[in-house]
């Protein structure tokens, strides 16, 4: 779900969004052996769809976050009624059959939040206590809430990653958040948007999930060239230590709308290049012909399974028949084998 076009900021705003910054890159890696080429194997049916008319998540069901606590899956996605996007949960024992728990988090009115979208979220179980930094505001903005059981959730009063200062690459806005540790600390891959609403991907680091530096030399990803499946917009990052390397899976978008997963690899978290554009993951699917995105992933067992977001309507944010499918990246004709 990428961001819809936004406000433009007042004074006061610019004035809040100055923010720490600081150089820095991801803990170094076990080098290993160039990576295998990689293929993808797609499920033919979505996962999760949307609820029945009337219910909270009846238009669209996006942007999976799964996490595993013990023997089950926790997958806070983003549901939209048509008005409202709001959180979710659902469980699971496999991946794949999932039982929906209900709404857990809804924009707050009267507060930074207002009343368009608290969801959109990335989550991370921490000792016994689930973090979730999810998006929400206009201009956009990401916060934190906190969790012991997933269903009741203590929220942050304030955002936890602001806009950035007049001019920046993010001054317009920050969103999809995504969160790995390493190393002791924690590392948020965001989107941010110019004045231009130029999206790009860029990187923050926090000891505590609350209280983060951008770094300084932000955007770490940029556009793709004139032509190519990422040339008008880039979000909803996903970044996984996995054979040696740091690696990304992104939503890009065209100019028509239509968006795909790439690929991008780097040994420190910081400088990136683009994987083989073989590797790009498009839609074949009626469910997914205009729309993959929200990447959340799991490596583990030699291969990487993939839970995203698809829909068969071209639109930057919303009423896309969205729904969740599965799919796995592995290397071609083989089992992984470690």
């Amino acid at each position: 779900m990428n961001t819809r076009p936004l406000l433009a900021l007042g004074a006061g705003a610019l004035l809040a969004a100055c923010g720490r910054y600081a150089d820095f890159t991801l803990p170094p890696l076990p080098a290993k052996a160039t990576p295998p080429p990689l293929e993808w194997q797609v499920r033919p049916d979505p996962v999760l769809g949307p609820g029945k008319a009337g219910e909270w998540d009846s238009v669209d069901v996006l942007n999976p976050m799964v996490v595993r606590r013990g023997a089950l899956y926790f997958n806070f996605y983003s549901g939209y009624d048509g008005r409202t996007w709001r959180t979710g949960l659902a469980t699971s024992r496999d991946g794949v059959r999932w039982t929906k728990q209900g709404q857990v988090l809804e924009p707050e009115t009267g507060s930074w939040e207002g009343g368009y979208i608290a969801a959109n979220g990335a989550a991370l179980l921490v000792g016994d206590e689930f973090f979730y930094w999810y998006q929400a505001g206009e201009p956009p903005r990401i916060g934190l809430a906190r969790s012991r059981d997933g269903r009741r959730w203590r929220r942050h009063p304030r955002p936890v990653l602001e806009t950035g200062p007049r001019g920046s690459w993010d001054e317009r806005g920050v969103a999809d958040p995504w969160v790995l540790r390493a190393g002791g600390k924690f590392y948020l891959y965001y989107l941010g948007q110019d004045r231009a609403r130029r999206q790009r991907l860029g990187v923050a680091v926090s000891d505590d999930g609350v209280r983060w530096w951008k770094l300084r030399t932000n955007p770490v990803l940029e556009l793709g060239a004139a032509g190519a499946f990422d040339e008008a917009g880039l979000g909803e990052p996903a970044v996984w230590a996995w054979r040696g390397r740091y690696w990304m899976l992104y939503t890009g978008r065209d100019r028509n709308e239509h968006r795909r997963l790439g690929l991008a690899l780097s040994p420190d978290g910081v400088h990136w290049e683009r994987a083989d554009p073989s590797t790009v993951l498009a839609g074949e699917r009626d469910w997914d012909s205009k729309v993959i995105c929200d990447p959340s992933v799991e490596a583990r067992n030699g291969e990487v399974r993939v839970w995203f977001g698809g829909g068969n309507r071209a639109h930057p944010a919303e009423n896309i028949n969205g729904r969740i499918g599965l799919a796995t990246l592995r290397r071609a004709s083989d089992n992984l084998a470690e």
